[in-house]
């Protein structure tokens, strides 16, 4: 079951990621791709509630599929930073993928506050149904909902909680991982190193 909640993770990072890049303006790829993450969101809750729930996990599946096969990336230029700084944490350390994920996902948007509130304030709405007074209230109620379902769903949201706790470790991850353009601004290595550090 580790491995489900973890695949369906990746998957909601898929769509995120996606989700998260240019354009930002409103466009028909986000608005699939916002359905697709609810459901994601919906199934994973009713899947860990009734693991004998076999639609779920169809669902699932399915969500699987159009978080990867190009539907939601037209018109996209996509922002896979969490993915290659998790790539390269699972490099050095027996990280699993998804749970990797699950603990950068929180601290790399709380650093993109700024530059992606915008977004994230969107994504806050339409998919963990958090509104604050402001744009950036929004955003940053939206990041807190996706650490508390992080938490809901078992998956970790520290390095310490699978046994990393090596700064050197997350050094070299920092120092060799790939740099995207990203979805908002271009991120250093030490500001990679930061937030790798900040998930101790």
């Amino acid at each position: 079951m580790q491995q489900v909640v973890s695949g369906a993770f990746d998957t909601l990072s898929h769509c995120m990621e996606t989700y998260m890049g240019k354009p930002h303006a409103s466009n028909l790829s986000d608005e699939i791709n916002e359905a697709v993450m609810r459901n994601v969101v919906k199934n994973l809750r009713a899947l860990i509630a009734n693991l004998d729930d076999d639609f779920a996990r169809g669902e699932l599946i399915w969500a699987s599929v159009l978080a990867e096969n190009g539907l939601l990336k037209l018109g996209k230029q996509t922002d896979f930073q969490c993915h290659m700084i998790e790539h390269a944490v699972g490099a050095y350390t027996n990280c699993n993928h998804g749970q990797g994920l699950s603990v950068i996902h929180p601290a790399l948007y709380r650093h993109l506050l700024d530059a992606g509130q915008e977004k994230l304030a969107r994504m806050a709405e339409a998919v963990w149904g958090v509104k604050g007074q402001t744009v950036a209230e929004t955003a940053a109620l939206g990041i807190d909902a996706l650490e508390t379902f992080i938490r809901e769903v078992g998956m970790p949201t520290r390095w310490s909680e699978m046994g990393i706790t090596d700064d050197d470790v997350l050094r070299d991850a920092a120092n060799s991982c790939l740099i995207t353009q990203g979805c908002c601004r271009q991120l250093s290595r030490d500001e990679i190193f930061d937030i790798l550090k900040e998930c101790m």
